[in-house]
């Protein structure tokens, strides 16, 4: 019985790993085809290209492992199937539910990679991915744990934080003479980003802010409510500073559900993520059973390739229909925690319906 399941467990295992490689193959693709046309902005090279598409590959091995596992076991059941290897194992007494133990055991041995990548590896290369992207494009920027800081004209601004209505919060603005002396030094509460101006410049509204003009032989300090500043800035600059939800770790979502509350800003995209975050793991162990749910019971090659395409259609079904439940989910005020966990349980009861039907025959 042990060698039968360290048997069934390596196949499986080969079997998903090589899905997962074509996949992630296939998304690294996509990624350098929209990244090619980037080359040579600042100081973008190829290299660094090919750098910052490889740190996104933990966040495509996250997103892509139950696709990657319903796919390779799949395979894995249906070459089986085809070698009646299932056959035999079905005949020499091992019950149906002995096979399932053994898929499950499988699913959950990737839950465990798919929640340590989720929680501890995307969280950290992710933001680090876009941080490197920016940089490289954009010279005049730098980012760190203080925020960004940006280099303008004679200006050199830091941003602490932007929320996920756009507004930003703990900017400072230093500001240069000629002789690059400092002349006028601001600093914010918060800052409303206005709508843009011609000459692609933008309008900041300052608001509860500190300002310090420094003369020869004296500074002035004063407080003003609030203060309009032009200012060129990319937006997609900014968005670095508000990190994706699907890339925080759920003791981040926590603190930052807590912090967006504390600012009353919308917290249904975190709170979806932070549910998300728990459901995913538990969806690499279904998509375990859906595979043997349509894995062909005879083995007829025309069978066979039916019941891959229905597979193979049905992870895909199951990997868009979480975005799809997230966009229900924020527009029309479904409980976050049925959002994230509606596609798994919808799926593991389509497969467990499945195989009973199949015992049945």
């Amino acid at each position: 019985m042990r060698l039968l399941s360290r048997y069934l467990f390596s196949q499986l295992t080969i079997c998903t790993l090589y899905a997962l490689l074509a996949l992630i193959s296939l998304y690294s693709f996509f990624d350098i085809m929209g990244e090619i046309s980037h080359v040579g902005d600042g100081s973008y090279t190829a290299i660094k290209m090919l750098y910052y598409v490889a740190m996104l590959i933990p966040s495509h091995t996250y997103e892509l492992m139950p696709l990657a596992i319903l796919v390779g076991a799949l395979i894995c059941l249906s070459q089986m199937a085809s070698h009646s290897e299932l056959t035999v194992i079905r005949t020499s007494g091992i019950s149906l539910m002995r096979i399932i133990s053994m898929l499950l055991q499988f699913g959950f041995t990737f839950a465990f990679l798919t929640a340590v990548l989720g929680e501890i590896i995307v969280p950290r290369t992710g933001p680090y991915a876009e941080q490197y992207q920016l940089h490289a494009r954009q010279n005049t920027i730098s980012s760190g744990d203080s925020g960004i800081w940006l280099k303008q004209g004679q200006d050199i601004i830091n941003i602490a934080e932007m929320l996920p209505d756009g507004t930003l919060k703990d900017i400072n603005i230093y500001q240069h003479d000629q002789n690059f002396h400092l002349s006028l030094a601001l600093h914010a509460d918060k800052v409303i980003v206005q709508n843009a101006l011609q000459n692609n410049k933008s309008q900041w509204q300052l608001q509860g802010v500190e300002q310090t003009l420094l003369e020869q032989n004296k500074a002035i300090a004063s407080r003003i409510n609030k203060i309009d500043w032009k200012i060129l800035i990319n937006q997609q600059l900014l968005n670095v500073l508000l990190v994706a939800p699907e890339q925080m770790s759920i003791d981040a979502l926590s603190t930052y559900i807590k912090h967006l509350k504390n600012n009353h800003q919308q917290t249904t995209r975190y709170q979806l993520a932070w549910w998300r975050k728990i459901a995913y793991p538990l969806a690499c162990m279904v998509m375990a059973l859906v595979a043997l749910a349509f894995t062909p019971q005879q083995n007829r090659r025309g069978n066979m390739g039916l019941k891959l395409f229905y597979g193979i259609s049905l992870g895909l079904l199951f990997h868009f229909s979480g975005r799809l439940f997230g966009f229900t989910s924020q527009l029309y005020a479904v409980p976050t925690s049925i959002a994230a966990f509606l596609p798994t349980v919808l799926f593991l009861g389509l497969a467990i319906y499945l195989i009973r039907r199949q015992e049945k025959r």
